[in-house]
């Protein structure tokens, strides 16, 4: 018997780009809804005329962040969704929230974390010097920005490179490996093998490509 597809409540603020590069990829995930709390969010006139559910829990409507997340997590859960995406979800979850959906509550993140959590990802790489960025796909932990690493996305700093530059490479990055790792989470290639660590079955080293880990077959 073919288990059922596995479902997903993508979580924005903003435009929601990479919701759009996971509601237009074949992940094999049922997009339920996508829910901001920003009213005037424009990835929700997207969604919507994608035909999604589209829903807002303002957060300036509460008066801390447990009533916040816990109006949140009441939307979510009447989607009886398998995973939650956050694709630029620009609020601190509390831990309440993050362990009612430990191990289904995914992030992405602009840089190749550890290095850099937090905002201002692609200024403090050009201010570090580094020769390489990127993005970081992980499950959501109490720390902010950490978490399980699933997949990075590797892009090259170049000479003469703004905040404004970088960040475009680096998105094109992200549309890339954040459908990626969810096709992984359907498909139940996560694995994990240690605290804070996980391995996808059936990935190995990439040698032709700027992913990790490579695309399984």
């Amino acid at each position: 018997m073919t288990a059922p597809p596995k479902s997903a409540v993508i979580l924005i603020s903003g435009r929601g780009s990479n919701m759009r590069a996971l509601v237009e990829a074949p992940t094999g995930v049922e997009i339920r809804a996508v829910i901001s709390n920003r009213p005037h969010a424009k990835g929700l006139e997207w969604a919507t005329h994608q035909g999604l559910a589209a829903e807002i829990v303002d957060h300036t409507g509460f008066s801390n962040r447990e009533a916040f997340d816990a109006a949140l997590a009441r939307a979510i859960d009447a989607y009886g969704a398998d995973l939650v995406l956050l694709a630029g979800f620009m609020r601190i979850l509390t831990d309440g929230f993050i362990a009612r959906y430990a191990r289904r509550l995914v992030n992405i993140h602009p840089s190749l974390l550890p290095a850099f959590p937090g905002l201002h990802t692609h200024r403090r790489a050009l201010q570090a010097g580094v020769k390489v960025h990127g993005a970081t796909v992980h499950l959501v932990t109490p720390a902010l920005d950490d978490g399980p690493i699933i997949a990075q996305g590797v892009v090259p700093v170049l000479a003469g490179d703004t905040e404004q530059s970088l960040a475009a490479r680096v998105l094109e990055v992200e549309h890339r490996i954040y459908p990626l790792a969810v096709r992984w989470l359907a498909e139940g290639r996560i694995e994990f093998v240690a605290a804070g660590v996980v391995q996808v079955r059936g990935a190995g080293v990439s040698t032709d490509t700027m992913v990790s880990p490579r695309n399984p077959e």
